[in-house]
């Protein structure tokens, strides 16, 4: 079980880093496109988490590519 501790605090902070992520890209080029106000961080958490239901395992899909890579 203790291996298992560092591929979750990797897990948590690739969402957190992702996040920002999305953020940083909504803000400049959505914003811009259509002349709407920028997102905050937790709004753009907000849609990777509406994302993720949706669309399924991305997020895993990718985390799982970046773990590979370790």
């Amino acid at each position: 079980m203790p291996l298992l501790a560092p591929y979750v605090l990797i897990y948590v902070s690739l969402i957190f880093i992702f996040s920002a992520l999305l953020m940083w890209l909504w803000n400049i080029t959505i914003t811009k496109i259509f002349n709407i106000r920028d997102i905050t961080y937790w709004e753009a958490f907000r849609l990777m988490i509406i994302a993720w239901l949706i669309f399924g395992k991305g997020l895993e899909l990718t985390i799982s590519f970046i773990i590979s890579l370790l």
